[in-house]
């Protein structure tokens, strides 16, 4: 679980943040209604704590689900220079998330991959969303792939 991949020199802009949060606030509402987000992709809430500010953060992420029950994430930024701010959130508490899929809430731990099971997971997403093909074309940075892997309920 590293979670230290560095930003890049080049890449796309980005809108700036107040745009990002009207545009989000959509889709999470969709997300949270049983919604899977824009035009029918497989998107999820991601929730976090801001590393700085200790509140929660809510971000929509488009998802890739893995046949162990788990989901994978990318930290695309559109194929921006920076790393999105989720995953230095990620970062700083992996084990402090929480996803809402479909409308379903439930607590996660978040992995980077790293390696062949990074490049393997790599070329199955890009297999199926090419778009992501085009962002680390865009960047020069490592765009990273995030494992959510869903936290045990215990019986109580």
């Amino acid at each position: 679980m590293s979670f230290d991949t560095p930003n890049g020199t080049r890449g796309v802009q980005m809108p700036p943040a107040e745009q990002m949060r009207q545009m989000n606030a959509g889709v999470i509402a969709d997300i949270r209604a049983g919604g899977s987000g824009p035009e029918g992709m497989n998107a999820l809430v991601l929730t976090t704590i801001g590393r700085r500010s200790g509140e929660e953060r809510h971000t929509p992420v488009a998802y890739f689900p893995l046949g162990d029950g788990s989901y994978v994430v990318v930290a695309s930024a559109a194929g921006s220079a920076k790393q999105p701010l989720w995953y230095r959130n990620l970062a700083a508490a992996p084990d402090r998330v929480r996803v809402v899929v479909a409308g379903n809430e439930f607590p996660v731990t978040a992995e980077e991959l790293t390696g062949e099971e990074r490049d393997r997971t790599w070329n199955q997403i890009t297999a199926v969303s090419p778009a992501f093909a085009q962002y680390e074309q865009d960047t020069d940075r490592t765009i990273p792939v995030i494992r959510l892997r869903p936290v045990a309920r215990t019986q109580g």
